[in-house]
């Protein structure tokens, strides 16, 4: 795989500049770009895609629905990443009955490109004190958990997904290939 430039969009989440590390470890050119960086000083970087990071809230996330809306770019969402790009389609956020950093079991319902290799279940380090309640229209259920219904889901038609859960963590199982996934899904876009 060649090595491509992935934008690290930075919502002020704990594992922000962790994401960042792991996409360069994997030899990725990356960059950390603020949530309230100008989508055309967005695509003047040239990025091959998009990583939204996890946060403190809805209310800290900047302009990144806009990104997700105007930006023609592989994008993943990351924790509240995800939930940007479930309210951005119309989905809806709300408080998880589970808060807190957890191990939480994860079954992949749909192994897409994105969930390619960690199947049938998978285990993740994930918070739920927010997530997404109801699924946008438009999208996949990519993966579900006895507590919560939405882990993953993508955009039917563009290459958008997002995960509850984050993959950039030494707690998540196979994490290396889900980025990998999303790694080959901007490759080929």
């Amino acid at each position: 795989m060649r090595e491509l430039k992935i934008l690290v969009i930075n919502n002020y989440g704990q594992f922000c500049h962790l994401i960042h590390r792991s996409v360069r470890d994997m030899d990725m050119e990356t960059k950390i770009v603020a949530n309230t960086t100008p989508v055309e000083e967005i695509l003047e970087e040239e990025p091959d895609g998009l990583i939204l990071s996890g946060g403190p809230t809805m209310e800290r996330a900047g302009i990144c629905s806009e990104y997700v809306e105007s930006i023609d770019l592989p994008i993943l969402g990351i924790c509240l990443g995800h939930q940007i790009i479930a309210k951005t389609f119309g989905g809806e956020v709300g408080s998880g009955n589970s808060g807190g950093y957890a191990d939480i079991e994860v079954e992949i319902v749909e192994e897409d490109d994105l969930l390619k290799g960690l199947g049938p279940k998978t285990s993740v380090w994930a918070s739920h004190a927010d997530e997404v309640v109801r699924m946008p229209e438009g999208f996949i259920q990519l993966a579900r958990s006895n507590i919560c219904e939405c882990e993953a889901m993508r955009h039917e038609d563009r290459p958008i997904f997002g995960v509850q859960w984050h993959p950039e963590v030494a707690h998540t199982e196979k994490g290396e290939q889900l980025l990998t996934n999303f790694f080959e899904v901007c490759e080929n876009y």
